[in-house]
């Protein structure tokens, strides 16, 4: 955000798809939300495990088998 601020733009907003509150570890003002998740494990859709996963054509949530 500061290298983008620096660039004196006339309006600076973060948009996410997938908003995960409790794992934040900057706070930032988030002006545009796709969903807010709880702290589990997504993959598809570019998100990957273990390098699988990714190439998914839908976001779903990660479980064990164990």
């Amino acid at each position: 955000m500061r290298i983008l601020k620096a660039r004196n733009p006339a309006s600076l907003k973060v948009a996410v798809l997938l908003d995960r509150p409790s794992l934040r570890i900057v706070e930032l003002p988030v002006a545009y939300k796709g969903f807010e998740i709880s702290d589990e494990f997504v993959v598809g859709y570019g998100l990957d495990y273990n390098q699988r996963y990714r190439n998914l054509p839908y976001i779903c949530l990660l479980t064990s088998t164990k």
